[in-house]
């Protein structure tokens, strides 16, 4: 589905470049009985429309989902997570944080949550697709981290990073004191 509305996008840029082209050529001074400014001004106005959604969620922008060199270690009730922190704002304004001591319960039947001491920064944020268990997310309405276990879909996360190790300790039912810092 994704690959279909870049594909229209495209066509649609390229009508809109070829018109413009025209236009700007002075091909066509009257346009639909009106002068040709006020084509242009509507066709600035549609290009606009097409160019800037695509670019409010790109994923080489702000949330793109690479992964960094940074690893971040979870301990809670005598297990340890190793998680890798993606390369977005808010990933980074999260590992500004730690080391952090805060508390992780269970939340509905697939996840992990823990409140953070303040809201993280949401510059750049986006959509973000593949959604799998054992993602490290934040929670953008409440503040909080989301670990998840099992499937899970929301349009509110920021996905920070993923577990690589020990993500066996989130089916851990109950509320535990957890200690988040990086690995050395």
């Amino acid at each position: 589905m994704v690959v279909g509305l870049h594909t229209e996008r495209i066509v649609a840029l390229r009508f809109l470049a070829c018109l413009f082209c025209r236009l700007a050529a002075g091909a066509e001074a009257i346009v639909n009985g009106r002068p040709a400014v006020f084509a242009r001004r509507i066709l600035l106005a549609m290009a606009a429309a097409f160019i800037l959604p695509g670019r409010a969620f790109s994923k080489s922008g702000p949330n793109n989902q690479e992964r960094t060199d940074l690893k971040i270690k979870l301990v809670f009730a005598e297990n340890t997570m190793i998680a890798t922190l993606y390369n977005n704002p808010s990933a980074r304004d999260f590992a500004s944080m730690l080391p952090l001591d805060v508390r992780i319960a269970d939340f509905g039947s697939n996840e992990k949550i823990a409140y953070l001491p303040r809201k993280l920064t949401v510059e750049g944020h986006g959509p973000f697709e593949n959604e799998r268990p054992y993602d490290l997310c934040y929670y953008m309405p409440w503040g909080n981290l989301a670990m998840f276990y099992a499937d899970y879909r929301h349009p509110g996360l920021i996905r920070l990073g993923r577990f690589d190790k020990g993500y066996e300790a989130l089916h851990i039912p109950g509320e535990f004191p957890l200690r988040i810092e990086r690995v050395q």
